[in-house]
């Protein structure tokens, strides 16, 4: 019976892995795409640049929440000490970019928000 959930497990491995290789990839091409697009068109703000480089991470986040759930499900068959190192190792990283691209997205609000109360009060009438 054990035999049956390894080789299950191994296989949910590759696959689990497989969409973490997917959402990596297609951010990464999301990302290529819009910088180049802001390059052409001579958009260079400070606000496009953030927002491309923060999709990018978030993208990045959801492929290494894939490969943390990967190392979880790796783990419960062979939990060896390397193992169990490369899991911790990938959640710190993913906590750490977690938490830096959602404070960067707060100040992106922030900042947006900013920028239209500066319109609405220069478009009201005196």
């Amino acid at each position: 019976m054990e035999e049956w959930l390894v080789y299950l497990t191994e296989r949910a491995v590759v696959l689990i892995n497989g969409a973490a290789l997917v959402v990596v990839v297609y951010g990464t091409l999301e990302a290529f795409v819009a910088a180049i697009r802001i390059i052409v068109a001579g958009r260079l703000s400070e606000e496009e640049r953030s927002l491309v480089w923060l999709t990018f991470g978030r993208w990045l986040v959801a492929g290494l929440s894939f490969q943390l759930a990967a190392d979880i499900v790796e783990t419960s068959i062979s939990p060896s000490w390397e193992e169990i190192g490369r899991f911790a190792a990938i959640a710190v990283i993913r906590t750490f970019l977690n938490f830096f691209i959602n404070r960067d997205m707060g100040e992106l609000r922030e900042r947006r928000k900013e920028t239209a109360r500066e319109r609405h009060a220069a478009a009201a009438p005196e």
